[in-house]
């Protein structure tokens, strides 16, 4: 018997009390817990899960506490393969954040929480679980990661498989900032330093796409601004962190005006952060949690606690040639036509050549076919109520995706095509991994 539990839950249950697994240190801060359960435990589960899934008798969902759940082992095998045929989506999560807006909680109409929304996570198989649907009971809940562990050809494609092993390498989640505050100042690590310092194959490179962007001047702040000093841009940031004058970000940093439907492209290494009043479809690599925050604006946390603040790795990956003239060249609105009909427009907004995925942007008020390219696509819906995806061969029946949901259509799904059933204008947005 294999007993399973998803991510999410394990972290929501660390913020109740929780400790982590046969461990001494009772009461550790949660984001001590959840460094230990990304790193260790959550590894090792996965290496025993691994050893288990095709063998074990039974499989018992743990998700929802005191009401466990069970299906057969045999089952649950088969229902993961039929997964791995046809687009799904995963269950999304939302949480607060100190920058949190309230875009989410009116589109989505969310609940009442006591604060603005800040993080959705709707494409993201580390942290997502799949609903499966046996009939006659209550669904069974699983991590969507043991999707990627027990079929990566079939989802992947051989090629994405052959290239990053059992691993997903997109995610796709959302930053809310509407009516909210900047995100950190931040960089992620060039792939080179994530290799020799943390043991990662690959880094987060990452983009934001606009899916909205109100009020007074909003913005994204990227790269270094032409003629900042480096020593002196490290300089105001310790001190600033030491509890000296808030460090003038807008004096080192460039403040890139953006509206919605724009695309910026962030590969590693770019100094980086969404403004407020914007609402950002992050598309990025997986290499799980490595953001080194350089300045968190002067706040604490919601727990009251400052936010973790890394200024040493940081600018250790600080690409100081990413001035004004270069990013405003190379990383904003990067958009060309790949193919226009009568049909509509299939235009590429990306990524930058530094990085492994490309992003495309489908347009139509009728249907468009989407090529394949041995990868698996992870698709949002970026404008119109919904859009249905139908199989070129009836491989899979048609799946319905509604506005800023994301969901994977994996390689074994085979050709497909985006439809608008009501003949409006749609626009979907579509991450693959490039040849």
């Amino acid at each position: 018997m294999l007993a399973d539990i998803t991510r999410w839950e394990i972290q929501l249950r660390y913020r109740r009390g929780f400790s982590n697994w046969r461990t001494a240190k009772t009461d550790l801060p949660k984001n001590e817990k959840y460094k230990r359960g990304y790193f260790a435990e959550w590894r090792w589960a996965d290496r025993i899960k691994d050893r288990l899934l095709p063998e074990m008798d039974l499989y018992l969902d743990m998700t929802t506490e005191q009401e466990p759940a069970m299906v057969s082992g045999e089952a649950y095998r088969e229902a993961l393969n039929q997964a791995a045929e046809q687009p799904f989506r995963m269950v999304p999560y939302f949480d607060p954040g100190v920058w949190g807006g309230d875009w989410m909680k009116t589109n989505f109409e969310l609940p009442e929480n006591g604060s603005n929304y800040a993080w959705s996570f709707d494409g993201v198989p580390e942290e997502n679980s799949l609903l499966l649907d046996f009939g006659g009971g209550r669904p069974i809940q699983t991590p969507a990661l043991n999707l990627a562990h027990s079929h990566p050809g079939q989802l992947l494609g051989e090629r994405v498989h052959g290239r990053f092993g059992a691993e997903f390498p997109i995610r796709f989640d959302m930053l809310d900032t509407m009516n909210g505050q900047n995100l950190s100042l931040q960089v992620h690590p060039l792939t080179e330093y994530i290799q020799q310092n943390f043991h990662m194959h690959y880094t987060q490179d990452e983009s934001y796409y606009l899916l909205d962007a109100r009020g007074e001047d909003p913005c994204v702040y990227l790269g270094v601004r032409t003629g900042a000093d480096p020593e002196a841009f490290v300089q105001a940031l310790e001190e600033a962190q030491e509890g000296g004058k808030p460090f003038p970000a807008e004096d080192f940093v460039n403040r890139i005006p953006v509206k919605k439907h724009d695309h910026i492209l962030i590969p590693a290494g770019t100094v980086h952060c969404s403004g407020a009043n914007t609402m950002v479809l992050e598309i990025s690599a997986t290499p799980y949690i490595f953001t080194f925050k350089l300045w968190d604006w002067g706040r604490l946390d919601l727990d009251g606690r400052p936010r973790p603040i890394h200024i040493k790795h940081g600018a250790a990956n600080i690409q100081w040639y990413r001035n004004t003239e270069w990013v405003k060249e190379n990383l904003v609105d990067k958009i060309t036509i790949v193919h226009r009909d009568e049909n509509g427009t299939v235009e590429r907004t990306g990524l930058h050549e530094r990085e492994f995925l490309d992003t495309f942007r489908v347009s139509t008020e009728s249907e468009m076919p989407i090529r394949r390219n041995g990868s698996v696509h992870v698709i949002n819906l970026v404008e119109g109520g919904r859009a249905v995806l139908t199989s070129d061969t009836g491989h899979f029946p048609p799946f319905e995706l509604h506005y800023a949901e994301t969901c994977i259509v994996p390689e074994a799904a085979g050709a497909y095509k985006i439809v608008s059933p009501e003949g409006t204008p749609i626009r979907a947005v579509i991450a693959c991994v490039r040849n």
